[in-house]
């Protein structure tokens, strides 16, 4: 018994030289940590029979029990340490398996959703005004399924939009819309205003998407997007007919209707421009309305040389600066009672003095020229 430590530590060197040749090999490391075991069991009690002579057999056999099954308990621990791993390496695998698959269905979602949109613009150029309407629709679809597209289908409408429609080219009263070709593309137009307006988040949908309108030079009939919110909101130059509401629309960027003209009825009443509003140059046909009561301009604005036809109003607006109506005429009646005491340029301004105007306390309308001062 005192020789049996001697022999537990060989035991030990041996299960030491298989575990290296079992590692290199890349093998099992169960049969050296088995030997190892009881080496370890033979070292430890055979350690304590050579120092201590009288103690109790089951003592020494008992720690060695322990120091044997001490390197079992460190492979099993070992074991387990390696399925951990070996099952986050799988789940790694996996997640960048799953997030590749993700990556091509997105770019053949990406490149089905350019095939469409390219085809759908391709169709707003066929002849027949139902190819064309199926067109817009399925840019409207795609831009509902896709917003990164709702900005590019919006330049699209308002592309189109900006095609030539002329409603009396020879200057004899016709209206071509009554005939076929014109009443069929007139509907076209129509849809492309509706979708418009739907594309366009609401007034109260709080952190929307913002949208840029460009209709410059565009046709307008019956165009609506009052209760919506845009960022930009540019019709320069472009053509208002019939009736037109932009009626509690908020304007977060700027407005421009720049040598714009309405040949119509023009609702810009409870809207909000938070940046500039510019109606330089802007013109309202004879007895037409245009109704800015209770409007907020919160920006720079600019009515400088407009010529309105028909009557004005703009009861209750508010304006963070000064209003500029230099050579501004109104040819009927206008209502400048602002919501508070306003300052304004009025260098040849002037005002219809056949007709009822209110005008804010202190300014005078000269009877003989209709010339404003403020």
């Amino acid at each position: 018994m005192g020789y049996l430590w001697i022999a537990g530590a060989g035991v030990l060197a041996a299960a030491a030289v298989l575990l290296v040749v079992q590692y290199r090999r890349k093998k099992s490391f169960l049969p050296p940590t088995l030997i190892g075991s009881i080496g370890a069991f033979a070292l430890v009690a055979g350690w304590m029979f050579a120092v201590d002579a009288t103690a109790p057999k089951h003592e020494a056999i008992k720690t060695g029990g322990l120091a044997g099954g001490a390197v079992i308990a460190l492979y099993a621990l070992w074991l387990n340490d390696r399925r951990r791993r070996t099952d986050e390496a799988r789940h790694l695998l996996d997640s960048e398996r799953q997030q590749l698959e993700n990556q091509r269905a997105e770019h053949d979602r990406s490149r089905v959703a350019d095939e469409r949109f390219a085809r759908s613009v391709e169709l707003l150029g066929h002849e027949a005004e139902q190819v064309r309407v199926g067109a817009m629709h399925a840019l409207a679809g795609l831009a509902r399924s896709r917003p990164e597209y709702g900005q590019t289908v919006l330049d699209v409408l308002c592309a189109y939009l900006r095609r030539p429609f002329l409603v009396d080219p020879d200057g004899e009263g016709r209206n071509l819309r009554q005939e076929p070709e014109h009443g069929r593309e007139f509907e076209v137009r129509l849809t492309a205003q509706r979708l418009i307006a739907e594309l366009l988040p609401r007034d109260d949908v709080p952190d929307a998407p913002r949208y840029d309108l460009d209709l410059t030079r565009a046709y307008l009939e019956y165009f609506d997007i009052s209760h919506r919110q845009v960022n930009n909101l540019m019709l320069r130059a472009a053509h208002l007919h019939r009736s037109n509401s932009f009626h509690h629309t908020t304007v977060h960027g700027g407005a421009w209707f720049t040598d714009a003209e309405s040949l119509g009825r023009l609702y810009l009443h409870d809207m909000t421009f938070h940046g500039k509003a510019w109606f330089s140059h802007f013109r309202v046909g004879a007895d037409q309305r245009t109704d800015f009561s209770r409007t907020a301009f919160r920006g720079p604005n600019k009515f400088a040389e407009a010529v309105f036809g028909g009557p004005v109003t703009f009861e209750g607006a508010r304006f963070a600066q000064p209003v500029d109506f230099r050579q501004a005429r109104f040819a009927r009646a206008l209502d400048l009672r602002p919501a508070e005491p306003q300052v304004a340029r009025t260098i040849g301004m002037h005002v219809s003095t056949g007709h009822e105007n209110h005008l804010p306390d202190g300014w005078v309308v000269e009877e003989s020229t209709g010339l404003v001062r403020s």
